[in-house]
C-alpha cells in the first residue's frame, strides 16, 4: 500500500484530497501539508527514515501554484534526491502538463478533482512503483459520437466538434486541441488522434503537430524549411512529412 502526502495551500481543498486519498483502499496512509516548503522538510525526514521507516512516503500528490517554493519548485529538487517519493500533480492549471512531464509526473490531475479520476492517478502510482496491489479498473472513455471528442475544463464536460479541431500539439502524454475558440487538453497521445481522425483529413506534419487539411490556409517554403500556416499560427513541417503534405495539398478538392 502506498503511503501519500497531499500538497496545497487551499486547506478546503488539502482536507478534500487527503480524505479521498485516505478513503482508496490502494492508500496505507495519507497526511497533508499546507505548502512546498513543509513538504520538503517530511520528505527529508522519509528519506532519513528509511523505505521501511515510520515517515516513509511513496507518493506526493502536488499543488503547482503556491507561495514562496512552487511544486514545480520542488518537484525539481526531489529529481536531484536518491530515491524520491513519485509525484503526481494535482491542479487547477492545464498550462504546466510539459513541465510536469518533463520532471517525470506520474500523472497531472485537473481541479476540481474527481474521485474517479485520482483513482486512475493511483492506480498509475502503484504500477510505476510496482507493488502487488491491486490496481483498480480503468474507467474506459466513450465519445459521444465520432464527430466530437469529450474535454473537461473545471469540472464540466463537453463535446468538441472535431471539424472544429485546427490542429494538435503533443504535450507530453497529452494532446492540446486547437480551435478558433481556443484550445482544450486531453489525456490520449498524439499518435492515438492520429490514427482515429486520419480519415477525416488530419496529417502528421511534425512530431509535435497533427493537421487538419482543410484548414491549412498557406504552405510556406523558405531557404529549404518547410511551414504550414493554420489560422494565424505558423507551424513547422518535418523533411520526413514535407512531400506525403505537399502531395496530400495538391489532391485537396
Amino acid at each position: 500500500m502506498l503511503r501519500a502526502l497531499a500538497v496545497d495551500d487551499e486547506r478546503p481543498t488539502l482536507e478534500e484530497l487527503v480524505y479521498l486519498l485516505n478513503a482508496d483502499p490502494r492508500i496505507g496512509t495519507a497526511e497533508g501539508a499546507g505548502d512546498a516548503t513543509e513538504a520538503l522538510r517530511r520528505i527529508n525526514r522519509a528519506l532519513e527514515s528509511g523505505p521501511d521507516g515510520p515517515d516513509a512516503i511513496d507518493v506526493v500528490f502536488l499543488d503547482i501554484q503556491m507561495p514562496g517554493l512552487d511544486g514545480l519548485d520542488l518537484a525539481r529538487l526531489l529529481t536531484g534526491f536518491a530515491r524520491p517519493p513519485l509525484v503526481v500533480f494535482v491542479t487547477a492549471h492545464e498550462d504546466f502538463a510539459v513541465q510536469a512531464f518533463d520532471l517525470k509526473a506520474v500523472d497531472y490531475v485537473l481541479k476540481p478533482v474527481r474521485r474517479e479520476r485520482l483513482a486512475e492517478a493511483v492506480r498509475r502510482a502503484v504500477e510505476r512503483r510496482g507493488t502487488a496491489s491491486s490496481p483498480a479498473p480503468r474507467i474506459p472513455v466513450h465519445e459521444p459520437d465520432p464527430d466530437h471528442i469529450t474535454v473537461e475544463l473545471g469540472g464540466v464536460t463537453r463535446f468538441v466538434p472535431v471539424d472544429d479541431i485546427t490542429h494538435v500539439e503533443a504535450q507530453g502524454d497529452y494532446a492540446r486541441l486547437h480551435t478558433d475558440r481556443g484550445s482544450h487538453l486531453v489525456r490520449i497521445p498524439l499518435s492515438t488522434l492520429e490514427e482515429r481522425w486520419r480519415a477525416r483529413g488530419f496529417v502528421r506534419i511534425h512530431r509535435r503537430h497533427l493537421v487538419a487539411l482543410r484548414h491549412i490556409g498557406e504552405l510556406r517554403l523558405d531557404a529549404g524549411s518547410v511551414s504550414v500556416l493554420v489560422g494565424t499560427e505558423e507551424l513547422q513541417v518535418s523533411r520526413r512529412h514535407a512531400r506525403e503534405l505537399r502531395d496530400l495539398l495538391m489532391r485537396r478538392p
